[in-house]
């Protein structure tokens, strides 16, 4: 009889080939798929040509998105990218997304259905975590992990030790996923989970969308989580399935299994939440954050770039205009978003309110381009981290927030809530 398994745990044993794991043990798992974008993925390349294998281990099994400056900024950026391409070309690699089919990675595999139930996925960028929201274990590596993965299709891990965040309840008005994990971190701190797997549940999480819960799943980094993951339910499966290219399995935490802590969270408790600078941890009330004035609004990502958050933006939006000292930008994270928001109408809405729509891209998430801010400048956005200089210059600031605190802020033009436009 094995010992009671959380659902990491149960993933990790099945892809080492053995009947039961426990944390802290070290094991050698087969591989699903391995990612790298365009700032990693050069380095991952340079390292795999020092294995002395001449071809990746499946090239169906390897994800190579260039997002990060892309389109391309400047010189540099341009061969990175032609790196990757180069790359993929050469060794038949599948799962290759160029400008004009491409999309923020951490949204546009989701979506094309590369990844799903059960897989372990390693990937050269810390918010691969998301992929938990569709039940897999999913982890950030650094690019040298990354190139042996490729190589090899294998990849170590110390098993971790599992945290449960049981949220139940009815959440408020206006509030979402985004506030959900942005409570949660601002509960626990940066550090709060760090090298554990994030298990979400309760009846709150599975009220969530797919794209609430890849939210969640996306910023379990932001704790120090190695994972965030959320079981499998009809929900997972009716996005799945049609979608999903290879066959998922489920799996499923044991009643009695071992977590080294539960936290229970009334849903009720939470509200429209912004971190201020420089941790996503450092949490306050939407209602308690007025006086912050702002420069630039950005709404994307692969946190909250997803055609549910681009809908709520422009339920806010519709009518109203961005205040004037407000650079508004909106960066759908993939093409399909992209198209869908614009037959949708959404694309006039934002545009008549004067702000400014991108081809999908990580861009001024990272401080790449696409929305650089200047010294002194402040910015509110449904990014994911607002580290000193995050968005540009060091003396900058991001707040980050739901796509409606974003958006009434935007109008606004210092932080609010929806009801403060009425």
């Amino acid at each position: 009889m094995t010992r009671p398994m959380t659902i990491t745990e149960k993933i990790l044993a099945a892809h080492a080939g053995l009947s039961e794991v426990e944390p802290g043990q070290l094991v050698n798992c087969a591989l699903d798929l391995v990612l790298s974008n365009d700032v990693t993925a050069p380095i991952a390349i340079k390292e795999f040509a020092k294995i002395g294998v001449d071809r990746v281990w499946d090239a169906e099994k390897i994800a190579l998105v260039p997002d990060h400056y892309t389109p391309n900024k400047d010189i540099k950026s341009a061969e990175q990218a032609k790196m990757m391409r180069e790359f993929a070309k050469a060794q038949g690699i599948t799962h290759y997304y160029e400008i004009g089919c491409m999309g923020v990675e951490h949204a546009l595999l989701p979506e094309q259905g590369v990844v799903g139930a059960g897989d372990v996925i390693i990937g050269a960028d810390s918010h691969t975590c998301t992929y938990g929201a569709l039940g897999a274990f999913a982890t950030g590596v650094g690019s040298t992990d990354a190139a042996v993965g490729m190589a090899t299709g294998e990849a170590w891990f110390k098993v971790p030790q599992s945290l449960k965040f049981n949220v139940t309840g009815t959440l408020g008005p206006w509030v979402s996923a985004k506030d959900i994990i942005l409570h949660i971190i601002g509960l626990i701190g940066v550090d709060g989970a760090l090298y554990q797997a994030m298990e979400f549940t309760g009846d709150t999480i599975e009220s969530l969308s797919m794209e609430g819960r890849m939210t969640i799943c996306n910023m379990a980094i932001e704790a120090g989580g190695k994972s965030g993951i959320i079981a499998v339910d009809d929900t997972t499966r009716a996005y799945m399935e049609g979608r999903t290219e290879r066959p998922w399995t489920e799996y499923f935490s044991d009643p009695d299994a071992v977590y080294a802590h539960v936290y229970e969270i009334d849903a009720a408790s939470i509200k429209p939440t912004v971190s201020f600078p420089h941790l996503p941890s450092n949490t306050h009330a939407a209602e308690d954050s007025r006086d912050i004035w702002v420069n630039q609004v950005v709404i994307g990502s692969c946190t909250n770039g997803r055609l549910e958050d681009l809908r709520v933006a422009a339920e806010i939006l519709k009518g109203r205009h961005v205040h004037s000292d407000v650079r508004l930008i909106i960066l759908p994270a993939t093409q399909q978003i992209y198209r869908d928001a614009m037959h949708e109408g959404l694309f006039d809405i934002f545009l008549d309110a004067g702000a400014a729509v991108s081809t999908p891209t990580c861009g001024p998430c990272l401080g790449g381009h696409m929305g650089i801010l200047a010294a002194g400048e402040r910015a509110m956005a449904t990014t994911n981290r607002n580290f000193v200089g995050r968005m540009g210059d060091p003396t900058s600031e991001v707040y980050l927030g739901s796509p409606a605190v974003a958006a009434a802020t935007a109008v606004a033009g210092h932080i609010a809530l929806p009801e403060d436009l009425d």
